[in-house]
């Protein structure tokens, strides 16, 4: 969504007894990794539950243009690939809108490729740091022939002849780092190998692995993650069931959590065990909520969630828990300030560069909305007011941030005066049904 669109705001009111049973999209970082394997993969694939948000289908976008077909069929998306080593020169800028993650990953992708590359998004975008991947990429032979202020877009890459295996060892926990140093090395001759001292969301390596890719992971005696890919491998089409996002299960999750007298279910969510610091926290905050149904679906765990309102106590988050739950940080702040006591949320140094400078979007709207909170440079303390006595009728600005527009949505549903936040449109980026499942569910919002 670009800076010069009409704003759409949205009011929540108090909701209280939110029931039903829902299934959330698709998850956000396996969708951009599906159409990214498949599009390089040889042969065809066939990819189920894939999240549909406009930040998705930019990722599908870019791989269309460098030369993969890709097209719907029913509720299935059948992409026929390349094969590894095998991208076209797009003949256009890749335009990735709000996509972060997708714009992030296919800069490792085509990054070694011998051609060049533009790569342009939207205003918020365009303010988001990618010096981080551009540091790997030039080690391995990629010159940046353009790029703005603090390594932001517009940048254009032009690929090495032949692009050189490294070892590199991500200085700050970064799934998109890494993943962007081992898409890399997958046209690159040899063995490339990311060492990370903090495990982050594994879903790289997994899905790399299912795709065919020479991929192996050791562990050492420091407890740091050595991930070796075999590059010029083979990569075969696959059959994908992408499960429910986590990060989009949060919203409705804290929403029964806090309105009060609340039980439902959302189903297929994924728990990979990297991804679920949420789910974690607010059970130690006193949370009701259920595992049902545990299962494995395209080699990653899932399950159904049963959530019942639940009166919550504030605690302190452990700072290395930080990268299974970065995401969802914002609605664990709106569950914090229901929680009786003080929430202490350190680590969160990363929120500074998604979307927003979410952690002061985050403080801000607390402080509108009468929470007491109190924002440091990589840290967040939540003092929280059980039943919501006395809070709400703040306006919220979102900063063109879909998790912060959610978030407070979520805040206004338990809160004694409602909540208004100052545009929605961007939520289709990551959530397009949120609106609609959250009403089916008895939230008033309008």
């Amino acid at each position: 969504m670009s800076e010069s669109q009409q704003p759409r705001p949205a009011t929540s009111h108090r909701s209280d007894g939110l029931t039903g049973t829902v299934r959330v999209p698709g998850d956000k970082s396996i969708s951009h990794r599906a159409f990214l394997f498949a599009g390089l993969a040889a042969g065809q694939s066939r990819i189920t539950g894939l999240l549909e948000g406009e930040d998705v289908l930019r990722t599908g976008e870019a791989m269309r243009a460098m030369g993969a077909a890709i097209r719907r069929e029913g509720d299935a998306w059948i992409v026929d690939g390349v094969g590894n080593g095998c991208l076209l020169e797009p003949d256009h800028d890749l335009d990735f809108g709000n996509a972060g993650t997708g714009s992030r990953l296919t800069m490792g992708l085509v990054g070694i490729y011998d051609m060049k590359v533009r790569f342009v998004g939207d205003a918020s975008l365009s303010r988001r740091p990618m010096a981080r991947v551009l540091e790997p990429l030039r080690q391995m032979g990629t010159q940046v022939l353009e790029a703005q202020e603090g390594g932001r877009l517009p940048i254009t890459l032009r690929g090495p002849r032949h692009a050189a295996p490294i070892t590199y060892r991500v200085p700050v926990p970064s799934a998109q780092v890494k993943s962007a140093v081992l898409l890399a090395g997958l046209n690159t001759q040899g063995i490339t190998t990311v060492i990370e001292p903090v495990m982050t969301r594994d879903h790289t390596e997994k899905m790399l692995a299912g795709f065919g890719a020479a991929i192996e992971v050791e562990t050492d005696a420091e407890g740091a993650r050595h991930i070796r890919l075999q590059g010029q491998g083979k990569l075969m089409g696959q059959v994908l069931e992408v499960p429910g996002d986590p990060s989009s299960a949060a919203f409705p999750l804290v929403a029964a959590l806090i309105a009060p007298g609340s039980e439902i279910v959302i189903e297929n969510v994924l728990l990979n065990p990297t991804r679920t610091g949420l789910i974690e926290t607010l059970v130690e905050m006193g949370a009701d909520i259920e595992v049902m149904n545990p299962r494995m679906a395209g080699g990653e765990e899932v399950a159904d969630l049963r959530v019942r309102s639940s009166d919550l106590k504030g605690v302190e988050v452990p700072a290395e828990r930080a990268p299974s739950m970065i995401d969802e940080y914002p609605v664990l702040a709106i569950a914090a300030s229901f929680a009786e006591g003080e929430t202490r949320m350190p680590g969160l140094s990363e929120l500074r560069v998604k979307e927003s400078d979410r952690l002061a979007a985050v403080a801000a709207g607390l402080k509108a909305n009468g929470v007491e909170c109190t924002e440091g440079e990589d840290f967040l303390v939540v003092r929280g007011v059980p039943g919501g006595r006395g809070l709400g009728g703040g306006k919220v600005e979102t900063h063109l941030d879909h998790r912060i527009a959610m978030s407070f949505l979520v805040l206004g549903l338990a809160t004694e005066k409602p909540v208004t936040v100052d545009d929605t449109s961007m939520i289709a980026t990551s959530f397009p049904e949120f609106l609609p499942l959250m009403q089916s569910l008895g939230a008033d919002i309008q």
